[in-house]
């Protein structure tokens, strides 16, 4: 059992958790993630390690709740317990002295960024970060990502805060002004797709991280396959980290949706669990 240490809000229905693991805080490295199940019925999850901390033994988890599993992992409290908390999982991010590095992050996407930067960062690279969202609401570790950066642009989709526009328009204004070195992206995949065909052209090398559907981790469902030039990968043990100039992305986000119709029922009965005929059975969820 892995105790929640700290819980916070960060924007909307987007949830921290410090989760005390002492050995996997031990191995920990950028770029690599967790698979976390709530208790013996719930939906195995990966989610990308945001940080950690090898004195206080924790890891750093961030996640959005958008469908039944997350939600109901965004109820628990500081003090409550996770079942299995699993890593660390796939490769740690290549980290060299590449020289000019872009990070940009896409929503959830700026957390698993963060480490990554703060690597490069400290090997000397110069990095320029580019954060997005679709509104100020919905932005996320503005000040780490600061922090790690030589400098910073934030774009929203509404204009309530930073540039109007999306992160692939900073990315192109930067690659017409200044020599780039390598890119890492990390987002939704269609803002992947985008800043790998920006890119291309250019031949700038372009590192992207996937998270498509998982189950056990370690390769032996084959759940989690991409397809990376004329190679089939498994995300889990091959990744999560490939290049984006290489990526199927059609067949990536045709298999992103596969389970699409079963989670709407399973959001239904969720919300029927929450309405007036079912209010006593909700209460969990509170």
């Amino acid at each position: 059992m892995y105790e929640i240490k700290r819980k916070a809000l960060l924007a909307n229905n987007i949830k921290l958790f410090e989760i005390f693991a002492p050995e996997i805080a031990r191995k920990a490295q950028a770029g690599q993630f967790v698979i976390v199940r709530q208790h013996e019925k719930a939906e195995r999850i990966p989610l990308t390690i945001a940080d950690f901390d090898r004195n206080q033994g924790t890891i750093t988890i961030i996640f959005q709740e958008v469908g039944r599993s997350t939600i109901d992992l965004g109820q628990l409290k500081k003090g409550d317990y996770i079942l299995d908390f699993v890593g660390p999982l796939g490769k740690e991010s290549e980290i060299s002295k590449y020289g000019r590095v872009v990070c940009i992050g896409g929503g959830v996407g700026v957390a698993p960024l963060y480490p990554i930067a703060k690597r490069l960062h400290g090997e000397g690279n110069y990095i320029v970060s580019v954060i997005g969202a679709r509104s100020r609401g919905d932005l996320i570790w503005e000040e780490k990502m600061r922090a790690v950066s030589d400098a910073l642009y934030i774009t929203t989709d509404d204009g309530s805060y930073g540039e109007k526009g999306f992160v692939t328009d900073i990315l192109k204004r930067i690659i017409g002004s200044e020599e780039i070195d390598a890119v890492i992206a990390i987002g939704p995949l269609v803002m992947m797709e985008a800043v790998s065909e920006i890119t291309r052209p250019h031949g700038i090398k372009t590192v992207v991280s996937l998270n498509p559907i998982m189950l056990d981790g370690t390769g032996m469902c084959g759940a989690c396959r991409v397809q990376i030039g004329q190679e089939t990968k498994f995300a889990c043990v091959d990744g999560p980290e490939f290049d984006g100039h290489l990526v199927d992305w059609d067949n990536a986000k045709r298999r992103a949706k596969m389970f699409l119709q079963e989670e709407k029922i399973a959001l239904e009965v969720l919300r029927y669990n929450c309405s007036e005929g079912g209010a006593h059975a909700c209460q969990k969820n509170k």
